[in-house]
């Protein structure tokens, strides 16, 4: 027992007051409220060894909850967990600033455009050129307000319902309206990407938006940072097949690229 009164319990070579699976679940909580986690600063504020926090990592990531990195890891989205809008905007943001220029670029001759959800593609809408008659369609709040007032583009807002973490419209309505159209280029996001399971996202009613924008595309483009690689999420809506490219950055290895690249689309390393 400590001087306070508490009882502390033995955890391998570590005094510990959390059980293994108290401390997991600790581990978990904050990555997902931080957006990461790092072994040094996990052992001394859980009081156990790093080695502790590296098989817990271990552990984790086996259970499909976090993905280890160098020293740390981040949480995996899953159906029971999903960052918002306002966090992707805090993370990767030099990343997803080149992604977006480069996934811009592949515009072409494409005068429909649909650009999806997220921050990344809020960033995509803020590249496209606007000396050129353009018409967007979008699911995203944020994407119409960063093209409302530019005077070349005409922003065509999908309805439905609002989820608030994404600010994006859900639903029947939302699909209902996407099929009615042919699109020259679809901008998609994802909330992983693998090569044996395609594009995935946690929520079913956000897929169904992304999978009818993908059928309703000519040309499918996606763009994404190198953490949402081998990442796999509830809900799977594209396979990797379907994409004419992936734009992503030079953090993803290229002998990675070049897997996915087999597949069929051309990978963008920016």
């Amino acid at each position: 027992m400590s001087p306070n009164g508490q009882f502390h319990r033995e955890v391998g070579d570590d005094m510990s007051m959390w059980t293994t699976e108290e401390r997991r679940r600790e581990i978990v909580r904050a990555a997902r409220a931080t957006g990461s986690v790092d072994v040094t600063a996990l052992a001394a504020e859980l009081g156990v060894a790093k080695e502790t926090i590296r098989r817990d990592l271990r552990a984790l990531e086996d259970h499909g909850l976090v993905r280890r990195t160098h020293g740390g890891a981040y949480p995996v989205e899953s159906a029971g967990f999903e960052t918002t809008l306002a966090f992707r905007a805090t993370s990767h943001v030099p990343e997803k600033r080149r992604i977006a220029a480069a996934a811009a670029d592949l515009l072409g001759d494409a005068e429909t455009v649909f650009v999806d959800e997220g921050f990344t593609p809020q960033l995509i809408a803020e590249a496209l050129p606007k000396d050129r008659p353009l018409t967007v369609v979008t699911a995203s709040l944020p994407v119409a307000g960063t093209l409302a007032e530019s005077d070349r583009i005409s922003v065509l807002l999908l309805g439905g319902r609002v989820r608030p973490g994404t600010l994006a419209a859900v639903d029947h309505w939302t699909t209902k309206m996407l099929a009615g159209f042919v699109i020259d280029l679809a901008y998609i996001g994802a909330n992983g990407i693998s090569r044996e399971y395609g594009l995935t996202t946690p929520d079913p009613a956000v897929s169904e938006v992304k999978a009818q924008a993908v059928r309703a595309a000519r040309r499918t483009v996606f763009a994404g940072v190198h953490t949402k690689f081998g990442a796999v999420s509830f809900c799977r809506f594209a396979e990797i097949g379907a994409l004419e490219a992936i734009v992503t950055s030079t953090l993803l290895p290229a002998a990675e690229a070049h897997r996915y690249s087999l597949l069929g689309p051309q990978v963008i390393r920016v």
